[in-house]
């Protein structure tokens, strides 16, 4: 492995995606007026400073760095029906639209969104192949929200379980894990896996957050897929060790049981302290520590082989640092950036008594796998 990089996939045309002009969530008209950029909480500025900082510290120039093709037809359609595709590419060769709540896009909307989910599952094909030592796909439109048959969330194509089909379909995979530590529900990935013993779906998020109605313990798959789904939600304000608990209590004892093939990460950095859309007072090393936890579990499950796609994160200054330092894990190489915003994020941390019953909270959900 020594001689195998980490791999990087990126593309400009991700960070041209726009929705129509709102600002946040509230159409532009009347009293509500045009906001200064793209109108989404979701605008590209956050992804785009994470590689200029990743250009700049020298830390690109350690990766693996490769663009991909628009995800063919043939493989969007293992998750997504044709009706759903065609009236995306339709209002896409127009003025855009929608494709469900929160999911707004402009002209061209639909090829960038088959950029995205391309980044995603040549990432996984590199790895799963042994090209790389593990991946980072900076996809944009995010997935993990996304439906079969309808948009939610910012989310357009369901770029992860994309990813993760073609993978099974190509290379016979029969155990794929997903964690995802995003700190919205990863709604879209569980339920199109939620009947299948094949993929075991792991998210890590804020209770009842987004979407409001998904994401209990008790929801646990069905069918041949029940026990491989399972949801932490964590209790607003959490902060670092609430992350640390819920990796060692929960998800760590679950691959070491599942032994999975692969592990995709779903990575949003909106549970950071200073996030507009949540509040799990996260900071960049938490970030560096879920990375490297689940490196270091790879590495004697499934020969390392990881892949991590970007998802949500919206602050604009502070997302940056948690990638970067997420990035250099994954990468094994450290630069000289340091977190401006570290100390701050630490002393935001919950006090003891918080942290005793978010612990206990994790027991019984461990109680109950």
């Amino acid at each position: 492995m020594a001689h195998r990089r980490t791999g990087f996939f990126f593309d400009e045309k991700c960070l041209w995606h726009f929705g129509k002009p709102f600002a946040l969530f509230f159409p532009v008209g009347g009293w509500v007026q045009p906001p200064n950029a793209s109108g989404f909480c979701e605008s590209p500025d956050s992804k785009r400073r994470l590689k200029s900082l990743m250009d700049v510290s020298g830390l690109t120039d350690v990766l693996d760095v490769r663009t991909a093709p628009m995800l063919a037809r043939e493989d969007l359609l293992r998750v997504h029906p044709a009706s759903y595709l065609d009236r995306f590419a339709e209002l896409s060769a127009k003025e855009g639209g929608d494709m469900g709540f929160e999911s707004t896009f402009g002209p061209g909307g639909y090829d960038i969104a088959r950029v995205s989910a391309g980044l995603a599952a040549e990432a996984v094909e590199a790895v799963v192949k042994g090209e790389m030592r593990n991946a980072y796909a900076l996809s944009r439109p995010p997935g993990h929200h996304c439906l079969p048959d309808t948009g939610l969330g910012f989310c357009l194509l369901a770029n992860g379980a994309l990813a993760v089909e073609r993978a099974i379909a190509r290379h016979k995979l029969s155990r794929v894990a997903v964690i995802d530590w995003d700190v919205h529900h990863g709604n879209g990935t569980e339920a199109i896996f939620y009947e299948r013993p094949d993929v075991l779906t792991i998210s890590l998020h804020q209770e009842r957050c987004f979407p409001l109605d998904t994401g209990a313990a008790k929801d646990r798959g069905r069918g041949r897929g029940e026990g491989y789904n399972i949801n932490v939600p964590l209790l607003p304000g959490g902060g670092h060790q609430t992350y640390v608990d819920a990796m060692e209590m929960i998800v760590l004892p679950a691959l070491e049981r599942y032994r999975p093939e692969l592990i995709v990460v779903a990575c949003g950095y909106d549970a950071s302290v200073v996030d507009p859309l949540s509040r799990m007072m996260a900071h960049s090393e938490t970030y560096r520590y879920l990375m490297q936890t689940t490196l270091d579990a790879a590495s004697d499950l499934c020969n390392g082989r990881v892949v991590v796609m970007h998802e949500g994160g919206y602050s604009e200054a502070y997302v940056p640092f948690c990638g970067h330092a997420l990035i250099e894990a994954l990468a094994g190489h450290r630069t000289e950036v340091t977190d401006p915003n570290l100390d701050y994020a630490q002393k935001q941390q919950p006090n003891e008594h918080f942290q005793t019953l978010q612990r206990r909270l994790l027991e019984e959900m461990a109680k109950e796998l």
